[in-house]
């Protein structure tokens, strides 16, 4: 692996100690260079209470790789967590920068309803 995606999953790693400490409920993202995915994952870690990506039927239609893309997903992912019960949780941004498509997601999910 290279030395770049190593120190992401150090930082991902990190996170994800404390997010288990405190035993929330986590939003967790993933981007790659054409989709982006987030699902809302039960505090055990165990169970997918709700996700969304761009390979969803609905979204899957244009450009799936950009900020845009990033919000549809976020919105959704708030919708689908919100009829799942969930409205607080913790932002799992698996040791990317907060920065670009992955700001827009979470920006999004807050702007749908979610709390963190």
């Amino acid at each position: 692996m290279s030395d770049k995606k190593v120190s992401r999953l150090r930082r991902a790693r990190k996170a994800r100690l404390k997010m288990h400490e405190l035993e929330v409920v986590r939003l967790c993202i993933h981007r790659s260079s054409q989709h982006i995915y987030a699902q809302v994952i039960s505090a055990d870690g165990g169970k997918v209470i709700a996700s969304a990506s761009t390979l969803d039927k609905a979204l899957r239609e244009g450009a799936t790789g950009n900020v845009e893309a990033a919000k549809k997903v976020g919105a959704l992912v708030a919708e689908r967590a919100k009829a799942a019960g969930i409205t607080r949780v913790a932002f799992d941004r698996s040791g990317f920068k907060y920065h670009g498509r992955v700001q827009a997601l979470a920006d999004a999910a807050r702007e749908g309803g979610l709390e963190f």
